[in-house]
Parts: structure tokens; sequence; C-alpha cells
């Protein structure tokens, strides 16, 4: 049930068995397709092809086989052996790219991306990319130069969390019944992992299901929500382990030769037609995760003899299953490092050419120096060395990683235990709202320090998180004040507290907040979180709303306007109007701030910071206004329906002329694509104070 090679990260070679199956060369051919249809959709269509789902599929199958193998035949189930030569056959190929990686970030990517891809680094080390993805809420959609070029890495920490777990399940039932049985009996009938698997299967594929229609960006990367794609391929590597021993001819018999022939290429046009159909970033690995998984599943029933099966076992299809596993390491990075070399969003076809050839050439060197040495007897010369060079390096990955952040994460420390700035030197915001100008002089925050110049509802833990539907509530400003304004909504109202809180202390009223991570207030339609539909945040706003009212606040102060999807400019969304018309009947006044521009470049956000440290200028690395901003805020409008709606607009102390500018008064503006840092907050505080001064008549 396995190929004759086997490549890194698909199936472990186990000792000789009595009755070994029958070599698999067309599913080595299928790997290798699998892999090239995720190059080519990644280079050149910016979808995800599926293809993965379909490697992930194989790995369970593979694996779990040999698994069964070892066990049965008595030979040896020492989990540790077992996970170490994983390690010796992923690690080496996995830490090459890794210091590849390292090395092209130090010589590429602005430094203040390194902290970043450091953490990244490590969880690749560590076999838990997937998860640093999901807390970081990348989205792995079309490549640009701001992604990640580890963030393919999900699936290999995917794949050999599944095999500690397949690992700890067979070897552990066959350690059970030995002890209890005998040292020399057989391991469980294969039956018995077959339902484990099916029953883990389809709790896995109900709960992904769920984490599709809940947080996608999160279910994407989540391992629980990933596992039935392995697990089905292993519950069927069980039942052919539970069929009575026959000949191939005699087990295939059973099969019409046109009905496998159908099988196997309905399964395969469905392997390849994938990603055209579907677009598996926003909808995998819930249920139109079938479509792959299932095709795959055919085509290993199918069996080895039907034309599709001859097709894949070619010695091309060899070859590329030979490869497949160092060509997914090695083309994503050589993409997004090309695409952060040419300052490109996407790869045309000569350039994709480029990567796919040099992607090719890393990953047969990477076979030839790395993966085939790897096979030579345990005591080789050229195993222990390459399996020594590879603990050296990660050790060393590891160390400089910790070692950068360390040093970042002290600059944070000071920069947030000293909260203010010197407006002589760094007035910030008050060069354009009040004319006060400064030498120049080195920027606050530290371009490295800037992401993590963040409000104090974030430090705190106030603001709720993407899963969360209470109303989680904080109080800021004067706590003892009988006035009341209320900060409700998304991380664009959030960053409005540094200077409310400022505001409320000084001006006697208390700020208490309401808070969503990518939630603004919402009535009336569904909201979306990037592409896909986001309803934790109805149910917090319907909560929310309805403690306000409650409360019933002085006023409520949130967004109101955010960019446009389909054009340049911001609008003002009708489900936001729904709002203020609940709030208005409930004789409580909005405060509706117009949102401050976000950053981006043909279609693709970019981080200020970025640009300034690979030597932009505070103009080159700004947006321009009529980009960003309608010539009117969009929210007057509403507000002259609703006399309880009070605009206040910021934009003349964000942008200055025809450009939104990354830097002023020697102050950075933003701490990424689209939010400000506290430090330039602090700075908008006396603006501020003046609008909110005249919508309310409070000072």
């Amino acid at each position: 049930m396995h190929a004759q090679y086997q490549p890194a990260g698909v199936a472990e070679q186990v000792e000789p068995l009595v009755s070994r199956p029958a070599v698999r060369h067309d599913l080595n051919g299928l790997r290798g397709v699998a892999i090239a249809l995720v190059v080519v959709f990644h280079i050149w269509m910016g979808r995800v092809s599926g293809g993965v789902d379909v490697f992930l599929t194989l790995t369970g199958f593979f694996f779990t086989a040999s698994l069964i193998r070892t066990a049965r035949s008595g030979g040896s189930i020492d989990p540790f052996a077992r996970l170490g030569r994983v390690l010796r056959r992923l690690g080496p190929p996995l830490v090459l790219v890794l210091v590849g990686v390292a090395v092209a970030t130090l010589l590429l990517l602005p430094r203040t991306r390194w902290v970043d891809i450091g953490n990244q680094l490590i969880s690749g080390v560590f076999f838990y990319a997937n998860w640093e993805l999901a807390w970081t809420s990348q989205d792995y959609l079309a490549a640009d130069p701001n992604v990640s070029p580890l963030q393919h890495l999900w699936s290999v920490a995917v794949q050999f969390q599944f095999y500690a777990i397949a690992v700890a399940v067979v070897f552990g039932l066959a350690w059970v019944l030995r002890r209890s049985r005998g040292a020399h009996r057989a391991g469980p009938n294969p039956r018995v992992y077959l339902v484990l698997f099916a029953g883990a299967a389809v709790l896995s594929f109900v709960y992904a299901a769920d984490g599709t229609a809940r947080l996608q960006s999160w279910n994407y990367y989540d391992t629980g929500a990933r596992l039935w794609e392995i697990l089905l391929g292993a519950a069927v590597a069980a039942l052919f382990a539970s069929r009575i021993p026959a000949s191939e001819s005699s087990s295939q018999s059973r099969l019409s030769k046109i009905a496998r022939t159908t099988l196997a290429v309905v399964g395969l046009a469905a392997v390849v037609s994938c990603g055209f159909i579907f677009d598996g970033v926003d909808e995998f690995p819930g249920p139109l995760a079938l479509f792959p998984v299932l095709a795959t599943l055919a085509l290993v029933v199918a069996g080895p003899n039907t034309p599709v099966a001859h097709l894949l076992g070619t010695r091309f299809g060899l070859w590329l299953g030979s490869i497949a596993f160092p060509l997914y390491l090695w083309h994503w990075p050589i993409l997004i490092f090309t695409l952060a070399y040419t300052g490109e969003p996407t790869a045309d076809i000569a350039t994709g050419a480029c990567i796919v050839a040099a992607s090719v050439l890393l990953a047969m060197l990477t076979v030839r120096v790395i993966e085939k040495p790897l096979q030579a007897p345990p005591k080789s010369a050229p195993r222990i060395a390459i399996t020594a060079t590879a603990a050296v390096l990660a050790a060393t990955l590891v160390a400089g990683s910790f070692g950068w952040s360390y040093y970042i994460q002290r600059s944070i420390a000071d920069l947030q235990a000293g909260d203010a700035v010197d407006p002589v030197t760094h007035p910030g915001a008050l060069k354009l709202t009040d004319g006060i100008v400064a030498d120049d002089a080195e920027v606050t925050p530290a371009l490295f320090s800037a992401p993590e110049d963040l409000p104090i509802t974030t430090i705190e833990g106030c603001i709720a998180d993407f899963e969360t539907r209470d109303a989680l509530s904080c109080e800021y400003g004067d706590l003892s004040a009988t006035r009341t304004i209320v900060l409700a909504g998304s991380s664009h109202a959030e960053h409005w507290v540094t200077a409310l809180d400022t505001l409320g202390r000084d001006q006697n009223f208390r700020v208490v907040t309401f808070l969503k991570m990518g939630c603004p207030l919402t009535l009336g339609a569904m909201p979306m979180l990037g592409d896909s539909e986001y309803p934790d945040c109805l149910d917090w706003t319907r909560t929310t709303l309805d403690r306000i009212e409650d409360l019933h606040p002085d006023y409520v102060f949130t967004t109101a306007t955010r960019p446009r999807e389909d054009g340049p400019g911001d609008y003002t969304p009708d489900w936001y109007v729904q709002v203020w018309n609940e709030l208005t009947s409930a004789d409580i006044p909005i405060l509706a701030m117009r949102d401050t521009p976000w950053l981006e470049r043909d279609g693709v956000e970019y981080r200020a910071i970025d640009c300034l440290a690979d030597g932009g200028t505070a103009t080159s690395c700004g947006m321009r206004k009529d980009r960003a901003l309608d010539a009117l805020n969009p929210a007057l409008a509403a507000s002259f329906r609703l006399p309880t709606v009070l605009p206040l607009d910021l934009t003349n102390a964000v942008c200055d002329g025809p450009v939104c500018r990354a830097v002023e008064g020697n102050v950075v503006i933003y701490r990424d694509e689209h939010h400000l840092t506290a430090t330039y907050m602090r700075t908008l505080t006396t603006e501020l104070g003046r609008q909110i001064s005249s919508a309310t008549g409070w000072w």
C-alpha cells in the first residue's frame, strides 16, 4: 500500500513483514501531481488547489498502514523510536528550508518583520506552525510580498501532530494487548482501528463544519478541524488491513475493470479540477473538502491496475512524487521572497516559470543531498553527519530567534513604561492641528516596537476575541464621574481609548468599553471577517446594545465609516445606521468617529513600518488621501437625518495635504496596516478634546 521510495513526510519504512502489500507506484505519482497543483495554483492563480488535502489524506493512509503492519507482525512498538525515525526524515529537509528562509529574511526583508518570522521559525522547528498562524490570523490566500514565507508549514505541523496521535493510538493499543495476552501476541484486529479512526473522523468533520461557519481564519489551521481528512485515509488503511489476505487479482476481481477505471478517472479529474471549482481558503477543511479527500480515496480504492494508475506510475510520475515534499517546502518561500524583491503583488508567467524551475532544482538537490543519504544504515557516516548538522542548525535558529525576540521585548517594555512623549521634540499630530514644528529627530515609537504600541484595552485583555459573544466591559477615565461615554465596536474604535482615557481623567467623565476584534456594531446584515461570514459579531452586537441600553450612557462613541471594498474612498454602511437608529430610539446620542485611512497599494495592504525600515520616507510610505477617503465625511448624510448622530472627523490630524504620511511630528502613525500607534493617539488627544467639547458642550 505504499510506494517503494518513501519521501520524507509521507510514509515510514518499517521492518520487513511476512505479508507485504503490493507497492503502489500510482499513489507516489498522485502525491507528485497534488503538490504540482499546489505550486501552480499558488504561483499563478492565488488559490488553494486542494492538493494539500490530497497529500494529507495519503499521509493518513500510508502512515497508518505502516503502524498497523508493525503492530500485527510483532515488531517494535516503541513510540519514541518510531517518532525519532519520523523526525530524522522530516527534520533535515525542513531545517534546510528554515535556514534558507532565515538567511533570505536577513538579506531581503526589513527588520520590522524579523520578530514575526523568528516566531514562525521556532514554530516550524517544533511543528506547531499551524497554531502560530492561527494565533496571528494569517490569511492563506493569494501570495503577496507581505505574507509570511513560512505560511505553508501549517500542513507539515498538522501532519506531524497526526503522526504523534497515530503512534499513540496504534502502538498504545498494541502495547495493552501484548501486556495482557503475552509479548508475542499480535496487535488488535484492524477493525478496532477502523472504528476508532472513522469515529474520530466524524467528530473532526462536524467540528470543521462548525468552524467554517464560525471563524474560517482559525478553522483553516486548526488541527482538530484538519484531522478528519487524514483520519479518513487512516480508516481506509485499517479497512484494507482488516480484509482477508488475498492475491491482487483475486481482490480486484470484486470490482469490474470498467468500474475501477471509472472510479480512478473520476478521482483524478476531481483532484485536478478542485482548485478551479472551490476556493479552498474560504471552504476547507469544511464539508466541501470532501471533494478532494473522496477523490483521493477513490484513487486508493481503484487499485494499481487501471490506466490512470499506470499513468500516475510512469517514470515522470514517480520522479514528481519523489521530489514532492521538498518541492512543497521550497516553492512558497521562493515565491514570497521573489515578490518581496520585485515589489510586485503577483508573479507573471516568466517570473513564475523561474520560481518553478528554482523550486524543482532545490527539491532535487534536497533529495540527493539530504533524503537519500538518510536512507542509509543507521550508523553510516552521511546519515549521522546530516542528522547532527540539522540538529545544530535547528538549535541555532531557535536561539537566534529567541535572542532577537528578547531584545525587542525589552524595547517594548521600555516603550510601555513611558506613556508620554515630549511635545516639543515629538509633537506628532500637534504638528498638523496646532502648528508645533520640531526639528527632525529619531522617530517614536521605534519601528521594531511599533506593533506592540497598543491601547490599554488590548494590554489588559479588555477586548473580546473572535469567538467570544459575551459583552466584555472595562472602565477608564474618571471612574467616579457621573458622566459616561461608552466606547463600542471593533479594534478601530478601540484605538481611540488611549485619548478618551486621558480626556476622561482631565474632563471628569467615565469611559466604559464594549470591544470585539474585527466587529463593528452591526445590525441587519451579516458582517464579514475577511471573506468569511462572522455570525458571532451579530450575537455580540445584540448583547452589547442591550447592555448599553441598560447602562444608558450620555454618549456612545463608535466608528462611522469604513473603506470601500470595490474602490477608493470610504462610506457609511447602512448597517451602521441601523445601529444608530436603535440607539436613537433609546434616546442615546452617538459620537460617530470617521475611521482613519487604511494603507493599501494595488489592493494589497502593507505596513508603513516595513516600508520605513526598508528605506522609505514618511511620504513614500504613506497613502494618497483621495485613495483612502472621500472628499466629504460620509457620516454627514446620516447626521442630517438623525440629529442624535454627532460626526467627529480627525482627518486633519492624520492627513496633511494630498498624502496621508506614515510619520508626523517625529511620531510613527501606524503600528500595522490600519491601526494607529498608542503614542500617536496620545498626540491626538488635544484635537479630539476640541471636537468632543464642540459636540457635547461638556467643557
